[in-house]
């Protein structure tokens, strides 16, 4: 799918994130991304953050081009392609743990929607936490950590996972936000003896499987990703160590 969608409503989540629910129609699950265009800025990869009737993608302002889309309004056109990519993967009556780092919330909801998770919600500060509000009317059981302390628990959301798999039992655990949360998330389902997927985030230029930017050990972040499950992330020995730049160099992350 390759379209134009008009954005039917656009809703600040916190001072420098915002929701844009956009007027178009196709298939699409939790996890999945589509390549966002706005026509003289850029085309960016952007979470799907709700998958149902309405279309949303979850935006923090970044850069450039996240300043530019974040800047849009109602009525404003955007070009949108995709879905693409393998979203998670849900059994029937799973009990699932949702860790959220940051922005890595928009991936997450769709699924928080649909199954009711558990959910934990890091975040840097109070200012910086995503869709509490709403991710309490689908959670029984919603906790939020912030780095300085200003809100919830003091500490990060891996810590707190930690906590949560303690007390409470959990078929999978699902996940999305910064690599380096992530890296320990999985060492920590791995310990816990809990199965995981998580949602990677490499640079993209096709998002379509073609261009090779995204490769990480040889598998790509948009056609095999961007969720993976426990097995294929132990294999990964690039996984929150090093990255490819927009130039194909690999960095260190």
């Amino acid at each position: 799918m390759n379209e134009i969608a008009r954005i039917t409503a656009c809703r600040p989540e916190s001072h420098d994130t915002k929701t844009l629910d956009l007027d178009i129609e196709f298939k699409a699950k939790g996890g999945q991304f589509v390549m966002v265009w706005l026509p003289g800025v850029d085309e960016v990869p952007m979470s799907l953050s709700s998958v149902g009737r309405t279309k949303s993608i979850t935006i923090k302002t970044v850069g450039c081009a996240t300043n530019a889309f974040c800047a849009l309004k109602e009525g404003d056109m955007i070009g949108v392609r995709g879905p693409y990519g393998n979203g998670f993967s849900i059994k029937k009556n799973e009990k699932v743990l949702a860790v959220a780092g940051g922005v890595g919330i928009a991936s997450l909801i769709p699924v928080i929607r649909d199954t009711g998770a558990d959910t934990i919600i890091g975040a840097r500060t109070r200012k910086d936490v995503l869709m509490e509000d709403e991710i309490k009317e689908y959670s029984k059981n919603v906790w939020v950590s912030t780095d300085d302390g200003s809100y919830g628990f003091s500490g990060n959301a891996v810590q707190l996972m930690k906590e949560a798999v303690i007390r409470n039992v959990y078929d999978l655990v699902i996940g999305c936000g910064p690599e380096i949360m992530l890296y320990h998330l999985h060492k920590a389902c791995v310990e816990a003896g809990v199965e995981c997927q998580l949602s990677l985030e490499r640079y993209m230029k096709c998002g379509a499987g073609l261009c090779g930017s995204c490769v990480m050990d040889g598998m790509r972040v948009c056609e095999d990703g961007p969720v993976f499950n426990t097995a294929q992330i132990s294999k990964m020995k690039e996984f929150g160590k090093m990255k490819l730049d927009a130039s194909g160099t690999r960095v260190k992350l």
